[in-house]
């Protein structure tokens, strides 16, 4: 099932896949197919009730040639080193195949935020950001929120890595992470841009279906930060949401579900179970319900065959990365079941944090519709020219997002060689 499959294995053979397919140069494959840097720090935090506790904390820096390191910090307690080396590598391809000036890493602490209070993710984050030290930094190692982190994680992170520098440089390293707050450096519109772009890739495969997507429905496994924005992004075009699946359970609703009142609910009772005393049910009731879209936005691995062969539905826009296992993926191709990959369907993250980066960088702000209309236009264009990929090798849009990523890739290799 599910959980045998290793996230690492499954990128790490896609990426041979795709080598063997568009004849990666060895060079350029040899090269990608380890990080970089593989950085483990174990650091001491007190906690509040006066004892010490060891953290175990990651930063995986996969690639770099294309600009500075760039992807998320996790804080979750299944956070693994084999884990955060898939996730760097996929930053890497994402990066790529948005065409990003930024490599790829990803990052996180192994522990249960749940567990801890305020304060003590606050200690937490300050510490692990000294253990990393100058493996960070906003020309080299550029941090972002992920999984169990977010914009107050960001500023503490920011604040901490400025107060280590010498006081006339401080307000010059703001670009050190993203997805900060408005107010302490971040950017309008970074909150909402992963759900965002996956909304604005299922558009682009509407239009390609000549389907319309008022009155159409979808499910959405994960009601965090990326959930609820693609939620809403559908409700807006007058989608109906009548599936809703996280670690409480399974809420269905034909009727719809309202994704305002229901994301009022979750930031307050931290999940959906008890919202309009509707009855939870499993995760198999939640991937039987039939709807037009589906949206996994939680973790990996969690369309496995058996989810697969329950899933009625004609599209699945991967919010979340590595949702779908290679057998979950080939049964929903044999069913036609068309698939957004995560590489693509949640770029808009790295997008508005590249955006986020650039305001720091020149001392700019930009309004929210220069955000928006800038993710769209990039993220538009990665889509039509993947589907255009796909066409050619007749092939799946994952590996047409690898083949777009890759040979971008190699073209900088071969005109810049190794040195020394």
């Amino acid at each position: 099932m599910a959980e045998k499959v290793v996230f690492l294995e499954y990128v790490l053979n896609k990426f041979d896949e795709v080598c063997d397919l568009i004849k990666l140069a060895p060079k350029v494959r040899t090269i990608l197919s380890q990080p970089k840097n593989e950085i483990i720090v174990n650091f001491p935090v007190q906690l509040d009730n006066g004892e010490y506790k060891l953290f175990k904390g990651y930063r995986i820096q996969h690639n770099n040639i294309l600009g500075p390191f760039k992807g998320g910090f996790r804080y979750h307690e299944d956070v693994k080193l084999d884990e955060v080396k898939a996730l760097a590598m996929l930053m890497t391809i994402k990066c790529a195949l948005t065409g990003l000036p930024l490599g790829g890493a990803k990052g996180g602490v192994k522990f249960t935020p749940r567990d801890y209070s305020k304060e003590e993710i606050a200690r937490i984050t300050r510490r692990f950001v000294h253990a990393l030290g100058n493996n960070i930094g906003p020309g080299y190692d550029i941090p972002a929120p992920d999984m169990g982190t977010n914009a107050d994680t960001m500023v503490c992170m920011m604040d901490t890595y400025m107060n280590a520098q010498d006081q006339s440089q401080r307000h010059n390293v703001r670009g050190v992470v993203t997805g900060k707050s408005v107010e302490c450096g971040g950017t309008l519109g970074r909150a909402m841009a992963t759900g965002t772009g996956v909304v604005m890739c299922i558009e682009e495969w509407a239009k390609g279906c000549g389907l319309d997507l008022q009155g159409t429905t979808f499910s959405i496994q994960g009601f965090g930060n990326v959930g609820s924005a693609a939620a809403i992004g559908m409700a807006a075009h007058g989608a109906r949401m009548t599936a809703v699946s996280d670690h409480t359970g399974s809420i269905i609703d034909p009727n719809g579900i309202d994704v305002y009142s229901l994301k009022t609910y979750v930031k307050e009772n931290g999940g959906i179970g008890g919202f309009n005393d509707l009855p939870l049910l499993t995760r198999d009731d939640f991937f039987a319900h039939p709807v037009d879209v589906i949206i996994p936005a939680a973790l990996e691995n969690q369309i496995d065959a058996h989810e697969a062969e329950l899933i009625q539905a004609k599209l699945i826009a991967e919010g979340a990365n590595g949702p779908t296992t290679p057998a979950g993926e080939k049964i929903l191709m044999q069913k036609k079941v068309d698939i957004i990959p995560d590489v693509l369907a949640n770029s808009g993250g790295v997008i508005v944090s590249y955006f986020e980066w650039i305001q720091n960088k020149t001392s700019n702000f930009w309004i929210e519709e220069k955000v928006h209309s800038e993710l769209r236009r990039i993220i538009t264009q990665a889509y039509l020219e993947v589907v255009n990929l796909s066409n050619k090798h007749k092939t799946d849009m994952r590996t047409a997002c690898f083949c777009k990523a890759l040979e971008s890739l190699q073209k900088v290799y071969d005109q810049r060689g190794i040195f020394p």
